[in-house]
């Protein structure tokens, strides 16, 4: 059975909390910022609990239940900063994180502002699947990845809505985006309405016209593309099919941005790597966008793209899954060494196959061939930078695609979307000095397309003598080599360079107040509370925010180490568990302990059952459980005392002869049941939550 691996940003915290050493510090909601201290046997009441040791100032210590693991975060911030521990006991950490909320708020206004306004604009809402569509997904050749399938069916649903999509598809290089927008594009297409797919550079938007018209070849659809390599006379002649309705199909660079550009009925607009346009194109592509479907692809968000995507401002699909047969890419970071890249390039060669060596200055490139033709004389070289002539680019391109030549001296003209199964050694030359993070990714992804093995080489001066966030970017290069991996470099992206500015400045201060991935739950909690503020959508008024359910209880509640002996795969099975949203996921991740380390113990059983009650509580406007000596409480905040479902769970225990007390506490009020066991108190909660959402 294949086990399902929690998917994006899931998965981030549990690597981030797996990865916890002794002293690393982290944040917790409630007391603040402090140091792990490790995992600890607690005893509450007459049985033991596994609970997170955090340190703070005054040599203070906290235990955090392990099934409150939600609440703490990983603190990461400007790489140079030690933050300062919070006190104990002290107003401090409420003021700060009240002040940045308040300042959050403020800020989010607009971007959720223009979000309500997209969500309640009319769009066009696609018909369901027809034969064609089915006869399209037959003919695809290769077996579609779990994650591919997943983005597919999320980008046909949000197109059968009638509010526009805005929906980003974040997956690696050859992980299959192109075939999402593929069928995006001819479900669009079915409906009579034309697509637009916009690209950033000339030699991408040959590629897509290729791969668009190869696999919509057997289909009666009209593509074309438009860039710098055409005339202006057949420019002009496109243009005037598009306005009339004769082409189905557009794909181009920013030129389709331009105010002579006319769709009869645009429907879908698909941008392939936005992060590559500028701020000018941004502009046009938002007026563009208004009331039309948009699919954004992309390997390596930008900051600010990632961002609006986590806090929900737009939709993400994450594409992790690797084609079958994919090996990673091997890569090291070298100094400028002759032998190794001699080697390399000789090695390269044996096995029949191309070299690219990236140098992003344009009057060197003749320098470097000579220097390689000297190390190895057999190598059939060419060169290509962005400055020639469009035609003599392309017929060079064509003829190293072609295996002409085996060796590319080249400028990060080749940065995006070539697909050149051949190339599986890479260099870049100066990697230190020219490129960002996610570019380097992007370069990086240019080779590995193959079963064969992919070596990749950033050639840079020794590291020690290098800025520290110029060592962290080599290094999570180096680190990041997994299939997929390109989420988390986003991420890492995301954290050394902000938000991207998604509001400005301004939050800098507030990630190094709170710590990164608090900060951004800040962000996301504002961002839906104002949501619900701000929309009247029903999905979005019963958006209740579960964070803040405490559950306490005296159960023996942890993962014994002799049932799951490694301490890595023990956090990450306790993050699994308390994140888990459903019952079925629940069900599933028992299943999976059953099946990977034999029958589960008494205390894990009790975890998962703690789990449960936040959820049914979580339908119950429930805002704390409390389970001990032998009795279930249920408290209600203020704000739910008139609630309509408090009225039907004392009907409901009224109907099935349950008894129970009323009473107030701290301006909560209590439903007190008595139990005999623990289990009646997910019996209760189960049978509440049935009968109360079928009322409802």
């Amino acid at each position: 059975r294949r086990t399902k691996k929690p998917s994006g940003k899931e998965a981030l915290i549990i690597k981030d909390l797996s990865s916890l050493k002794p002293g690393d510090y982290i944040v917790h909601e409630t007391h603040g910022i402090g140091k792990f201290a490790g995992i600890h046997k607690v005893k509450i009441g007459k049985s033991y609990q596994d609970a997170v040791k955090i340190l703070y100032r005054n040599n203070d210590m906290v235990f955090v239940p392990i099934h409150s693991l939600h609440k703490i975060y990983k603190y990461s911030s400007d790489i140079n900063r030690k933050p300062k521990l919070s006190k104990l006991g002290s107003k401090e950490w409420l003021k700060k994180t009240q002040r940045i909320r308040k300042k959050v708020k403020e800020l989010s206004f607009d971007i959720v502002k223009l979000y309500a306004e997209r969500k309640l604009a009319k769009g066009f809402a696609f018909p369901p699947d027809d034969v064609r569509m089915h006869q399209l997904e037959a003919s695809f050749l290769f077996d579609e990845t779990e994650d591919q399938l997943k983005a597919i069916e999320d980008v046909k649903r949000d197109m059968e809505k009638p509010t526009p999509m805005d929906r980003l598809i974040c997956g690696d290089v050859g992980f299959g985006k192109t075939e999402v927008a593929v069928r995006a594009a001819f479900k669009a297409v079915s409906a009579k309405k034309q697509v637009a797919v916009l690209v950033p550079t000339t030699i991408l938007a040959m590629q897509h016209y290729k791969t668009f018209a190869e696999r919509l070849q057997q289909f009666d659809v009209k593509i074309e593309y438009i860039n710098r390599l055409k005339t202006k006379a057949e420019q002009r002649q496109i243009l005037k099919k598009l306005k009339s309705g004769e082409i189905d199909i557009i794909i181009g660079t920013h030129r389709l941005l331009s105010k002579d550009v006319k769709f009869k009925d645009l429907g879908l607009l698909i941008i392939d790597e936005e992060q590559r346009f500028g701020v000018s194109h941004k502009e046009k592509i938002r007026l563009l966008r208004v009331n039309v479907d948009t699919l954004t692809l992309s390997a390596t968000p930008i900051p600010r793209t990632l961002q609006s995507a986590l806090t929900g401002i737009r939709d993400i699909s994450v594409i992790a899954t690797p084609p079958y047969n994919r090996q990673p890419i091997e890569t090291k970071i070298i100094t400028f060494d002759e032998k190794i890249i001699r080697d390399a390039i000789s090695r390269e060669l044996e096995r029949k196959g191309q070299v690219i060596f990236v140098h992003n200055n344009v009057a060197e490139l003749s320098h470097f061939a000579a220097e390689i033709k000297k190390l190895v004389p057999d190598a059939k070289i060419i060169i290509t930078h962005g400055q020639m002539d469009p035609q003599e680019l392309e017929r060079r391109m064509t003829d190293f695609i072609n295996e002409k030549y085996n060796v590319l001296i080249t400028t990060t003209i080749i940065e995006s979307g070539l697909d050149i199964p051949n190339v599986n050694t890479l260099f870049v030359n100066d990697a230190h000095l020219r490129f960002g993070l996610s570019q380097l990714h992007q370069i990086r992804g240019r080779i590995g397309r193959s079963y064969k093995k992919a070596y990749c080489y950033f050639i840079a001066p020794p590291l020690e003598i290098l800025p520290k966030d110029t060592q962290i970017r080599l290094k999570t290069l180096e680190e990041f080599t997994d299939l997929g991996s390109g989420f988390q470099i986003a991420m890492k992206d995301l954290e050394l360079r902000g938000g991207g500015n998604i509001f400005g400045a301004e939050q800098s201060g507030f990630v190094d107040d709170v710590g990164f991935e608090y900060y951004n739950q800040i962000l996301q909690d504002t961002i839906e509370e104002l949501k619900v503020e701000m929309l009247t959508d029903d999905d979005i008024q019963k958006a209740i925010n579960d964070r803040d359910i405490l559950i306490e209880t005296d159960l023996p509640i942890f993962i014994p180490a002799s049932y799951i002996k490694d301490t890595t795969e023990r956090m990450m099975m306790y993050q699994r568990i308390t994140s888990a949203k459903s019952e079925q996921e629940l069900r599933n991740i028992q299943r999976e302990l059953q099946d990977r380390f034999g029958k589960i113990p008494k205390s894990i059983l009790n975890l998962t059952d703690t789990v449960r009650l936040r959820i049914y509580a979580k339908k119950l406007n429930i805002s704390r459980i409390r389970i001990r000596n032998k009795t279930l409480n249920l408290f209600f905040s203020p704000e739910h005392h008139s609630n309509e479902s408090i009225t039907n769970i004392i009907m409901n225990l009224h109907e099935a002869k349950i008894k129970f007390k009323i009473s107030n506490k701290e301006e909560n009020m209590v439903l007190s049941i008595p139990i005999q066991v623990p289990q009646e108190a997910l019996m209760h909660l189960q049978m509440i939550s049935e009968k109360v959402l079928q009322k409802i």
